[in-house]
Formats: structure tokens, C-alpha cells, sequence
């Protein structure tokens, strides 16, 4: 292979620049200089230089922005700068409010204020170290985000190099990815003419497609990014958030052109007002509007609450409600079994969504709203998010429907036939059968995923084509399945088959805790699921363990262990834990007998310790009978503190008097059980 010469090095830079500044005036202008063609040439081009000369071949590089390797997993990331929420206003005293507290902070220094719409998105960082993409990491707590890098390059409206001159050391853009409005309604309708389900909204589907292990995926998702905070900067200067987001704009990242800065609070109220008018007119959903002190050093002056900044606010919109008829109430089955009803009316436009269903959540809401079939119902986005049915119009209820009297849950699973049980003291119902087809696609897809048996390859479309097919009737047929059977389907060849056989084979070493999450059961998660296998050791001492025996058990509790029996008690569940025993699953887990030194205790960890990870250092806590949580508060015991610590912990402890230990400190605290007076 001949090394690259000059000639060809210039060549692979020219056409690297020259597709940023095609994406750009197409992602970002409007304005392209180019066919469709001629820009597929040029990536075309620049694939074959790599190809040819894999020296020239950077991770950079435009053409990295679709078909990266799959990622298994995203790794945790400290933000440098924490992603705090904002305090909300729903009304214009609430924002007057909010003014007048910072003025007496800034003693009469009158600011200005940045407005800029609020996007129904999700939140990201993006890091430019010198220029170049180093990382984009979503929200997560606010402290700890995923590094979702891999899939954010495949948006081709953020660029993986600044187009700025002389690029600061480091800048953090704060924004929100989202669908266009019009790209969204494209790919729903797309999506139903294929026969797939429709996504229920802008901000949920955008959240699942940032989060697909397989980068490709999310580059066929028509995500878009608006940049508008300020994250950790070096080498950079700015005295205004304006100024900062023009920086952005010249950088080639997008912001916001409705953004607008005013001199006094009435023009911040007319904005507001504007917007509320015209709430779908923009190119993405919105659900308010962001109110920022312009300059940074009155920013620096307010500082932050343990909840968020104190120099902005969101105002917040009151969510649209709209008329129309309920044709009909379903119920459902999900994955533990439960039954919810589902109402069903004629599509309707709310919050610039179109809407044909929402939750009516149990049978008790749902006789409490006392909606019925043919009646005329008010339906609204609560939050601006999620389909929400506020009740009848009872001035308008046809006679017959009167007549009909209210709706009753079904006493038999509509999916199987079994019978539909509602528990003593409880407003949820079940189906009784753990093999219920409705609830085997859901279960299975939760059974294979991370944090459970973690199966790569099985994910939910990969469920759906097994049940669909026959091949899986409930959860042990997963290690029934062969290469003979998986070949002949669509879209499964060679390698994905052996990968995904791979992956079921691996998955039977799992321990008991992941079995435990694993097999769907009602209010036993993660936390208790480890609890219970450290304490009984096996899936058999478990079976025959009475309630009062699991209820004893530190952060379990009568409620989970009855839960618990019920499940185990079920004859279909003995029958699929001895399939699954019989097809070399792992029926154990290490035991831990460790004692109840922190019985009674709470412990808080914040930093980093160099001996435990932070799942570890939650074991170790509930081992020893401890409850471990991630927020400080008059409850807790005591604080450890490792290094890069969080500020407003330790703040937060000193303030209530917690004591705090360092890791010398935790391992004494484990060691005995003695927490600092």
C-alpha cells in the first residue's frame, strides 16, 4: 500500500472542509450550494482516499458520522460544569417575583434579560477541545451524564470541528437535540406505511434514538441540535450570554434565531406572551420560555441553589386542551403483568401533536373520571408531554351512553383468556399468566436487556420478530433457539446470528441478582434483587423461603415480599425456573454474610473512590444492612466523600450537620459500624 503523498493529504483536507461547510449551509443556512448528488460525491471521494491510505483515516472524520462500530454501552461522564434545572414561573407574577429577588441580590444593578424558547428536547453537552468534538454527554443526574459521542456525530447539524480561526482550549455548548416538527410527522407517516408503530412524541422518540447502541440507527433518525448555554470554557472571554451564543452561530453550531435580549421586564413579558400565542410556529415543539440574565458577571453575583441557576427561570406554558370523541377503552398487558386500561378517540391536535390514545392508568382513574365510549372528552398533554384524558362533558353525553352506565375492567385477559386479578388493598390489576403473548414481548425485550441478563443482539425488534414467528413462546425458549432457526429469518445473517447465539450462551453465567431483575417481577428492582440473592444464595432457598423470612430482609418489607411469593407461588413460574435451571441458566450468586453493622444507617457517597466503584460502594453499605442513597438530607447518617467530590453535597451536609468520612473513614465504617458522632 503506497503512503499518501502531499497532493492527496491536501486533497483529503479540502474535501473534509469542504463537506462541513455544505452541512452547514444545508443544516444550518438553509442556503446549500450544492445538489444532493454532488455532496454524496464528495463524501464518496473522501472514502476512498481513506479507504486507500488508511493513515489519512481520523475519528474525526466526516465519514465516521454514519456506520460506526456498535456501542455495547455508554460509559458515565462527570460534567465539569453540573447540568442543573431551572426554577419555573407560571405566571407573570411568578416572574416579576423572580426579578425582584435578584435585584435585591445585585443591589439595584439593572439587568438585561436573553429569552429564548424553550425546546421539548433532550438536553446535551458538547465538548470542543482545540476546536475538535471531544465529547457529548447527555444530562443524566446533572452531575454524571452518558457519553453518547458516537451517536451525536451522526447529527449532521453539529459539526465535529468549530469553523472558528483560533478555537478556544476547551468550550462546552449546553443545547437540546429534538425533531423538527415537520421531520417528525414525516417519519411517523413513513413508519406507519411500513406497518411500525408510530413514535408518541417528539421529545421521547429523540431520547430513544440518541440512546441506540448502533450509531446508524440514530443517523437514520432526523435529529436536530439547538445550542443555547454555556458550559466549562478555557482561553475564552465573553462578558454577555449573547455574546457568547453569537460565538456559537460563527462556530457553526445552531442557536436559536426567535432568541432576543431586553432592557426591562415588560418586553420580557410581551415575549413571552408572543410566544404563548404562537406556540407551533416554531420548528420545534416548545413548552415555554427560558428567561436568562444577560451578563455573566451578574450571572456569577446570583450563583446557584441545589436545584438550579438563580439567574434564569422557565416559563412555563399551561398546557392545551382540546374536545373529541372516546371511540373506545382497551386494555393492555406489560411486561410484570399489569393491566392498564388505554382510552382511544378520535385523532385530535393538542400541543402541536396529534393524538389517538392516552392512559387512563387503572381502573380506579378510570371510573373517577368516569369516562365512557361515545362521550365527548377533554383531552391535554400534561406537561406538554404526555397524552392525558381530563374527563367527560357531561352536557354532552348521548342518552345511550348514559344508559351504558360506567365502564368496567374485563375479568379475563382479552390476550390469553386467563383471569384478570386485581390485589387486596391495591388499584392495579394482573393477568395471571406469565406466558400471556401480550406480555411476552415487553418481558422478553426487558429479560435480555442491560442490567438484566444483558443479551446482545436481543433487543425489542429482535423480540418482537421471535414472538411473531413463533420461535419464542416465553423466556426459556430463548436457549432453545438455534442457528437453524434464526437464518431463515429477514435481515438475520451469518454474523448477527452467531453474535446473538453468542450472547444467549454468555447470558446463562449471569448470577442470580440479574436473573432476578431479569424475570420482570413486580417492585423488585435492582437494589432489591441483589439483596435478596446476597442473603438466600440460591434460586431454591429462595422458593422456599416463607414471606415473613424475605420481608426481614433490610429494604425489602412485607409489601415487595409478598409481591415476591406471588410470583414464586405462581405455577407458571415454577415451570419456567425449571426450564430455565434445565437449559443451564445459573441458579446462584455469591453469598455475602457481612452482618448488620449499618442497620438503621444511611450513607451517601460523593467522589470517587480508589477502591470501590460506586456500585460497589453500594453493595458494601447494603450488605451490612445500611440503605444507600444519592441525596443528602436530615435522614442520612453520613456523607463519604471521595475525590472530585460533588459541591453541593458537601455543602448540603455541613448545612444539616451530617457528618462526612473519607475513604479511610468508609472502610472503618464498614469495618464496624460506627458512624462519626
Amino acid at each position: 500500500m503506497v503512503a499518501a503523498d502531499e497532493q492527496t493529504r491536501l486533497r483529503v483536507e479540502s474535501l473534509r472542509d469542504q463537506i462541513a461547510e455544505h452541512r452547514h449551509r444545508y443544516y444550518t443556512l438553509s442556503a446549500p450550494e450544492v445538489t444532493d448528488a454532488e455532496f454524496d460525491a464528495l463524501v464518496r471521494e473522501l472514502r476512498e482516499l481513506e479507504a486507500a491510505h488508511p493513515e489519512l483515516d481520523t475519528p474525526d472524520s466526516p465519514t465516521h458520522t454514519v456506520g460506526a462500530p456498535p456501542s455495547a454501552a455508554f460509559a458515565p461522564v462527570v460534567h465539569r460544569q453540573p447540568m442543573l434545572s431551572l426554577d419555573n414561573a407560571f405566571a407573570d407574577d411568578d416572574l416579576r417575583r423572580w426579578a425582584e429577588r435578584n435585584a435585591r441580590i445585585l443591589e439595584g444593578a439593572a439587568p438585561c434579560y436573553t429569552c429564548e424558547l424553550k425546546v421539548d428536547g433532550v438536553a446535551i453537552s458538547l465538548s470542543y477541545r482545540d476546536g475538535r468534538l471531544e465529547r457529548a454527554v447527555t444530562r443524566g443526574d446533572g452531575r454524571v451524564g452518558e457519553d453518547v459521542t458516537a451517536n451525536v456525530r451522526t447529527i449532521a447539524g453539529i459539526p465535529d470541528r468549530l469553523r472558528l480561526a483560533d478555537p478556544p482550549a476547551l468550550l462546552e455548548a449546553r443545547g437540546e437535540i429534538y425533531y423538527p416538527v415537520a421531520a417528525f410527522e414525516a417519519m411517523n407517516e413513513a413508519r406507519e406505511r411500513a406497518g411500525e408503530a408510530r413514535f408518541a412524541n417528539p421529545r421521547n422518540a429523540a431520547s430513544g434514538a440518541l440512546r441506540q447502541k448502533d450509531p446508524r440507527i440514530t443517523a437514520s433518525r432526523p435529529l436536530a441540535v439547538v445550542c443555547h448555554g454555556m458550559g466549562a470554557v478555557e482561553g475564552l472571554a465573553v462578558a454577555r450570554h449573547g455574546e457568547f451564543l453569537a460565538l456559537l452561530g460563527q462556530a457553526g453550531l445552531p442557536v436559536a434565531e426567535q432568541t432576543r435580549t431586553f432592557g426591562d421586564l415588560d418586553e420580557v413579558s410581551a415575549y413571552v406572551a408572543y410566544w404563548g400565542e404562537r406556540r407551533h410556529d416554531a420548528d420545534y415543539e416548545i413548552d415555554g420560555v427560558v428567561v436568562k440574565i444577560d451578563e455573566l458577571a451578574q450571572q456569577r453575583v446570583l450563583g446557584a441553589t441545589s436545584h438550579g441557576p438563580r439567574w434564569a427561570i422557565a416559563f412555563k406554558y399551561p398546557p392545551e386542551e382540546q374536545q373529541t370523541v372516546l371511540t373506545d377503552i382497551f386494555v393492555n398487558v406489560g411486561r410484570t403483568g399489569k393491566v392498564t386500561p388505554f382510552a382511544s378517540f378520535e385523532p385530535v391536535r393538542v400541543s402541536g401533536s396529534t393524538l389517538q390514545l392516552a392512559t387512563l392508568h387503572n381502573e380506579d382513574q378510570a371510573r373517577l373520571k368516569d369516562v365512557r365510549p361515545g362521550d365527548t372528552i377533554i383531552v391535554r398533554k400534561a406537561g406538554d408531554v404526555i397524552p392525558e384524558v381530563v374527563g367527560p362533558v357531561l352536557s354532552l353525553r348521548p342518552p345511550q351512553v348514559e344508559a351504558a352506565g360506567p365502564w368496567r375492567m374485563p375479568t379475563t385477559c382479552p390476550f390469553c383468556g386467563s383471569p384478570i386479578e386485581r390485589l387486596p388493598g391495591e388499584s392495579a390489576s394482573f393477568c395471571s399468566n406469565v406466558d400471556c403473548p401480550n406480555r411476552l414481548l415487553e418481558s422478553l425485550a426487558h429479560f435480555a436487556g442491560r442490567g438484566a441478563m444483558d443479551i446482545e443482539g436481543l433487543g425489542y425488534e429482535t423480540a418482537r420478530i421471535l414472538r411473531d414467528r413463533g420461535l419464542v413462546s416465553n423466556l426459556a425458549d430463548v436457549y432453545r433457539l438455534t442457528a437453524d432457526d434464526l437464518l431463515p429469518l429477514e435481515g438475520f445473517a451469518r454474523k448477527k446470528v452467531d453474535l446473538l447465539l453468542a450472547g444467549i450462551e454468555a447470558s446463562k453465567q449471569q448470577p442470580l441478582e440479574r436473573l432476578l431483575i431479569a424475570l420482570n417481577i413486580r417492585m423488585i428492582g435492582g437494589t432489591v434483587a441483589r439483596v435478596i440473592a446476597r442473603h438466600f444464595g440460591t434460586m431454591a432457598a429462595l422458593q422456599a423461603a416463607p414471606a415473613e423470612q424475605i420481608a426481614a430482609i433490610a429494604g425489602v418489607g412485607p409489601i415487595r415480599a409478598q409481591a415476591l411469593r406471588r410470583f414464586l407461588d405462581n405455577p407458571s413460574t415454577g415451570s419456567l425456573l425449571a426450564d430455565l435451571a434445565a437449559r443451564g441458566v445459573r441458579m446462584d450468586t455469591e453469598t455475602v454474610t457481612v452482618g448488620d453493622a449499618l442497620a438503621g444507617h444511611t450513607v451517601v457517597v460523593t467522589g470517587n473512590l480508589a477502591g470501590f466503584t460506586r456500585d460497589e460502594a453500594k453493595q458494601a453499605i447494603t450488605d451490612r444492612g445500611g440503605k444507600s442513597t444519592s441525596t443528602v438530607s436530615a435522614k442520612t447518617s453520613v456523607l463519604v466523600v471521595g475525590s472530585d467530590p460533588g459541591a453541593q453535597k458537601v455543602a448540603k451536609a455541613a448545612e444539616l450537620g451530617v457528618p462526612t468520612v473519607d475513604e479511610a473513614g468508609f472502610a472503618q465504617l464498614l469495618e464496624t459500624g460506627i458512624v462519626p458522632g
